[in-house]
């Protein structure tokens, strides 16, 4: 178990991880110039070469890649390694477009695996744990990375993959399942269907590990207290490698970032400009350990902050905050940039659970936004103007948090699709247009 925690590594000095991280990339550079036509053609476009990539102060100099790289380069034009030496893809769930395949060596699984290890350590989990993973097995990375991480932590692991919510809570009560791994939303759902069965006192769990999706504090207090666990968040993504890129301790002040396997950077995503430690902007991930298919300077078009800030779990690799939003597919409406977390603030402000969508469409060529909202039990015996109240309360909120007019629409407990995956949030009927 201690080869996996690898607490040495976790809280090794700056100066030890700048070490790692220059030598590492230098390194990773030559080798992705070599093997990698497609990237060593945005290089020679750029008038770089890997000489000129000496240590971190550099990384500046390379070109970036985007999801359209990834996409154009399919599926084997950013592989790095001969094929033969690759043992496993996974894919993203994306829906538009080309899917976006990776590459992966046992070499890059078994480090994989560490970071996933580290994540649910940092929430607790030992050799003595049942980790129950829900997330979705397949080509989506959830289940694969949380499933390999359990190994290496010597927990006992069940691979539940989504679905089959019976089956699920049926092995939780009789396994004493204690550390639940799947999306919020998930999360969310399967502790709603334990209360509804009066199951509660036949649940052993300490600990959730979600990510996947977005997901706000609010969401994480509902779900704390319906589940009686402390919820973490965990951070990947299938292009860099998986969850566990990054991951929160006890303190949930950020995530870690396994720095001595990703490089991040802030960049204002307009100009592409580095900005400083504290700054609000685009998160770009360099993967300096990867063999199979090592991305430079990936643009994830997450908006975060990065912080170096001493942390009280002792551990020293820099930390992300939870994503803010996104700079790619975040709504416009009206002009104004509008973020699913802060209409979901709202609501469980407001005391309604997760369940709701966003609808945007254009009706008379300007731009409507209706927010449909499930009503708890509780406010579905309401009566029709007790109701009325209720939506008037929800838009004069939503347009002191938003700045536009959100028409809002309660509907009846369970009317919206329960997600077993990631959730549907928004539906912007303007795009069939």
């Amino acid at each position: 178990m201690e080869k996996y925690y690898q607490r040495e590594i976790e809280c090794a000095s700056r100066e030890q991880i700048r070490a790692w991280q220059d030598e590492r990339l230098v390194k990773q550079v030559r080798h992705v110039y070599e093997h990698v036509p497609y990237y060593r053609n945005l290089m020679k476009e750029k008038g770089v070469t890997p000489d000129d990539i000496r240590s971190v102060d550099d990384l500046h100099k390379l070109p970036f890649l985007t999801k359209a790289d990834l996409r154009d380069a399919y599926p084997y034009g950013l592989l790095a390694v001969p094929l033969e030496d690759a043992v496993r893809i996974q894919s993203t769930s994306g829906t538009t477009g080309r899917r976006v395949v990776a590459f992966y060596t046992q070499h890059d699984l078994d480090l994989w695996e560490d970071c996933c290890a580290r994540a649910i350590m940092a929430a607790g989990g030992d050799k003595g744990d049942v980790v129950h993973v829900s997330y979705g097995y397949g080509l989506f990375t959830g289940g694969a990375g949380l499933n390999g991480g359990s190994h290496k932590v010597g927990a006992l692991t069940l691979p539940m993959s989504s679905g089959n919510t019976e089956r699920q809570i049926q092995f939780m009560c009789d396994l004493n399942s204690t550390i639940l791994c799947c999306t919020p939303s998930y999360a969310a759902y399967l502790a709603e269907s334990i209360h509804e069965r009066g199951l509660r006192d036949q649940i052993h769990l300490k600990a959730g590990i979600f990510g996947a999706e977005a997901w706000t504090q609010e969401m994480r207090r509902d779900i704390e207290e319906k589940l009686g666990i402390k919820a973490y968040d965990i951070y990947g993504l299938t292009e860099i490698s998986g969850p566990g890129v990054a991951y929160e301790c006890s303190a949930q002040t950020g995530m870690h970032i396994n720095e001595d396997h990703f490089i991040a950077e802030i960049i204002d995503p307009k100009t592409g400009e580095v900005l400083p430690d504290g700054e609000k902007g685009e998160l770009v991930f360099t993967c300096i350990t990867k063999e199979a298919f090592p991305l430079l300077r990936y643009r994830t078009r997450d908006i975060c902050v990065l912080t170096h800030e001493k942390c009280a779990c002792g551990r020293t690799h820099v930390k992300m905050s939870k994503p803010m939003g996104r700079s790619d597919d975040m709504l416009i409406v009206k002009g104004v940039n509008v973020f699913p977390s802060q209409i979901e603030t709202v609501l469980m402000n407001r005391g309604y659970a997760a369940n709701y969508q966003i609808i945007v469409s254009r009706v008379n060529n300007s731009d409507k936004l209706e927010v449909q909202v499930e009503m708890t039990p509780e406010m579905f015996s309401d009566t029709v103007t007790a109701v009325s109240n209720r939506e008037k309360e929800l838009e004069s909120d939503l347009k002191s948090m938003l700045g536009i007019y959100a028409d809002v629409q309660l509907v009846a407990p369970k009317t919206i699709a329960r997600s077993e995956g990631k959730a549907v949030r928004i539906i912007d009927k303007r795009n069939l247009y």
